[in-house]
């Protein structure tokens, strides 16, 4: 019920509500117990980590903890100007060593001290870490260029570094070597890329490519036979698993480290389809489509034989026509690669198999409609 004010009369005023909400004291202070001066005078010695009263010298408390930012700076002869530089990188697990090392600088530029550095150069330089480094440079630049995920790189480079490490591949060639992991850590990661492919990339040509593949498909086979750890690599942070587990989820980011190898098989041509489909402008519809026709020319043998990339393409080249969005053996020819005559060929043999190819589901409810087919 509202309450109506006679004239002259105040209005009371409104409680303030309470608050039962925690707070911090902030008026807790440390004051020293000899001076208790106030405001009091302390001095944080951050070298020693002492907490000390500057009026009297009292020692307050003992080893602080620094927490300001790990910034210094080494450069002495830098014109006065700051030049901060944070601590050394991480331990890398692909490296040898601790990686803890410390260097000499040239200091002022004497003979003496260049002497100092030449010297612990000689005596302390791992020559075989700056091979790996510059081997794993390499791998890095390559699968950056083509835009490949880092595990596949990841994978190259623990690759990489196992075979190094074996001896067997001595007086094989550095690039040959680097081609060849790329090529397995990709199948192995279901990002497969063809001999072409990786030969345009790194400018080995296709028969280095497949003798250091073998090589290499060997050399792990025989080395996942041993009975060892696994060591998986997640966001820096190492695991060990038991010899039997596997790494096969590449959305998460994980560098599977001497897990039991597997062979690799010949490329699936429907694993192709995603990435030539979308060269080519084509929409989910038409992928999927195009993945089942490889799917069911790989069952029941159709194309036996030819190459993986012929069969993607001449599945989407399908596809296309089938769904109404056509695209033709030049353009497809074009973005995957293979000569339109080849794609002419192989599409003369699925066209009589047009019917099993192309499944009731796809032409009855998806719009899938044979008649589109071009005759060849």
């Amino acid at each position: 019920m509202n309450h109506e004010l006679s004239p002259g009369e105040i209005p009371a005023e409104a409680p303030e509500p309470v608050n039962d909400e925690w707070r911090e004291n902030l008026n807790v202070h440390l004051i020293c117990n000899d001076c208790k001066e106030f405001p009091p005078n302390i001095y944080e010695d951050h070298q020693s980590g002492d907490t000390l009263c500057d009026t009297c010298g009292l020692v307050l408390q003992a080893r602080g903890i620094d927490t300001r930012a790990e910034w210094r700076t080494f450069a002495n002869d830098d014109q006065g100007n700051d030049d901060p530089s944070r601590v050394g990188d991480a331990p890398n697990p692909l490296l040898n060593g601790n990686q803890l090392e410390t260097s000499i600088a040239f200091g002022d530029g004497s003979l003496r001290s260049k002497e100092l550095h030449r010297a612990q150069n000689k005596t302390s330089s791992d020559k075989n870490n700056k091979g790996l480094l510059q081997a794993f440079k390499q791998i890095g630049s390559y699968c950056d260029s083509v835009q490949l995920p880092p595990i596949v790189s990841d994978g190259a480079k623990h690759i990489y570094k196992d075979a190094d490490e074996s001896k067997l591949f001595k007086g094989k060639s550095q690039e040959a070597l680097i081609a060849g992991c790329i090529f397995i850590s990709c199948r192995r990661n279901n990002f497969p890329r063809t001999f072409r492919e990786v030969y345009q990339l790194t400018k080995v040509s296709k028969k280095d490519i497949g003798k250091v593949f073998k090589m290499l498909e060997k050399f792990l086979q025989d080395k996942s036979r041993r009975s060892q750890p696994v060591v998986t690599i997640a966001n820096g942070v190492s695991c060990i698993f038991c010899v039997s587990s596997t790494v096969t989820d590449s959305r998460i980011g994980l560098v599977g480290m001497n897990e039991e190898y597997k062979a690799t098989q010949t490329t699936d041509p429907s694993q192709l389809c995603d990435r030539y489909c979308f060269l080519l402008g084509l929409d989910f519809a038409c992928t999927n489509l195009a993945k089942d026709i490889a799917e069911q020319m790989s069952a029941s043998g159709a194309l036996a034989g030819r190459s993986p990339v012929s069969a993607a393409a001449v599945s989407i080249y399908m596809a296309s026509h089938l769904l109404g969005v056509p695209k033709s053996a030049a353009e497809v020819s074009t973005k995957i690669k293979v000569s339109d005559s080849t794609i002419k060929n192989a599409y003369k043999s699925l066209y009589k198999l047009r019917e099993q190819l192309v499944s009731a589901e796809w032409r009855e409810q998806k719009g899938a409609k044979l008649d589109k087919l071009p005759v060849p």
